[in-house]
């Protein structure tokens, strides 16, 4: 079974399934309102000049994540 990575670790325009969310990240369920929830689709779309926030395509949306709030998403690269 392959071991799932960190979202920040995902190469921009690669798809991913969101395997978890830690407890310990404050904005979770922020997060989850938004559509980041176990089980979506996310995409890194593009960073911005300076690399940081990085926004992200999920749920029909884009949002834009700072790498700090991305800690303990853990994710699955898609093969596809």
């Amino acid at each position: 079974m392959e071991k799932g990575t960190e979202l920040i670790n995902i190469p921009l325009m690669r798809r991913a399934v969101i395997e978890s969310i830690s407890d310990n990240n404050p904005l979770k369920s922020r997060m989850e309102s938004m559509g980041i929830t176990e089980g979506a689709e996310i995409i890194p779309l593009f960073k911005s000049p300076f690399g940081d926030p990085i926004a992200y395509g999920v749920s029909g949306s884009v949002i834009a994540l700072r790498s700090s709030d991305c800690r303990g998403i853990i994710v699955m690269e898609s093969r596809l």
